[in-house]
C-alpha cells in the first residue's frame, strides 16, 4: 500500500496536516487572493480536498464546488465540515488521476502540496492532464506546493511541532539527486508512539512550468505567495497557474 492510501496515517496525523489555523487561512485566501479570482457561480474542483479546508470557504463565496479525495476518512470529515457550515458541496472518493466531469469546471485547485504524491513522474503528469481535461476552455489550474528552491533554504533541520496532547518530530531527507523527498514523522502522545514516512516528488519552478506546458496548459505563471508576488528569493511557496486554451 502506498503511504497516501493509508487512512490511519491521515487520521493519526490530522492535527499536523490540518491544524485549525489552516481553516482561517483558507477563508482569507479565498476571499482576498487575486490568484483565485473567484466569481459567484464558478464551478470549482478541489483535487485532494482533505477535510474540506478550502471547499467550505469556496462554497460560502458562491462557488459550485466539487471535492475529490482518496481518503474515506478525510471525506467524512469534509462532509461534517460542510454540514456545520451549512453549505452544499459534491464530495467524490477518487484518485486524482481519474477523470472527473471532463470540461465541467472553471477552476481546478490543488493546495498545500497535494501535488507530487506519486514517485513516478508520469503519474504526476497524469494529474495535470486530468485537471486540464476537467477544465472548460479558458479555465485555470492553480497548484500550491513547496518549491524546490524554497525547500532548499531549510531542509535538513529537524522540527518538533506541538499538537493537542503530544508532539510530532519531523525530519526530511532529499533523495535521488533532489528529485524526491522522504518525510519521516514520529507522533509521541503519552505512551503512544506513531511513525509514518511520506514520499513525494520535488519540483523547481522551471520543472513544474515545463510539466504544465506538457499537459497542455498555456499562459503558465509562477508566484511566490497568494498575493501574486513573484517567485524569487523572497518566495514562501511555489504557486503555479495555467490556463486551458
Amino acid at each position: 500500500m502506498n503511504w497516501y492510501e493509508d487512512d490511519d496515517l491521515w487520521v493519526g496525523f490530522a492535527d499536523v496536516m490540518f491544524p485549525p489555523r489552516r481553516e482561517a487561512e483558507a477563508e482569507r485566501l479565498v476571499g482576498e487572493s487575486p490568484l483565485f479570482g473567484l466569481v459567484a457561480g464558478q464551478r470549482v474542483l478541489d483535487l485532494g480536498c482533505g477535510p474540506g479546508t478550502h471547499v467550505v470557504p469556496l462554497a460560502r463565496a458562491g462557488a459550485v464546488v466539487t471535492g475529490v479525495d482518496l481518503s474515506a476518512a478525510m471525506l467524512a470529515r469534509a462532509r461534517e465540515a460542510c454540514s456545520r457550515a451549512g453549505v452544499e458541496v459534491t464530495l467524490v472518493r477518487a484518485d486524482m488521476r481519474e477523470p472527473v466531469a471532463p470540461g465541467g469546471f472553471d477552476l481546478v485547485i490543488s493546495m498545500y502540496t497535494s501535488f507530487g504524491y506519486f514517485t513516478d513522474p508520469g503519474d504526476n503528469l497524469a494529474v495535470l492532464r486530468n485537471a486540464h481535461a476537467a477544465l472548460a476552455p479558458g479555465g485555470r489550474l492553480l497548484v500550491d506546493l513547496m518549491g524546490k528552491e524554497v525547500f532548499a533554504g531549510w531542509v535538513g533541520r529537524p522540527q518538533a511541532v506541538d499538537v493537542q496532547g503530544g508532539t510530532v518530530f519531523m525530519r526530511d531527507t532529499v533523495l535521488d539527486g533532489w528529485t524526491r523527498l522522504r518525510s519521516d514523522w514520529t507522533y509521541v502522545r503519552g505512551a503512544e508512539v506513531r511513525h509514518a514516512s511520506l514520499h513525494s516528488t520535488l519540483y523547481s519552478a522551471a520543472e513544474l512550468r515545463a510539466l504544465f506546458a506538457e499537459a497542455g496548459f498555456t499562459d503558465v505563471e509562477c508566484f511566490g505567495d497568494f498575493d501574486g508576488s513573484p517567485y524569487d528569493n523572497h518566495a514562501r511557496r511555489l504557486i503555479v497557474r495555467g490556463t486551458r486554451a
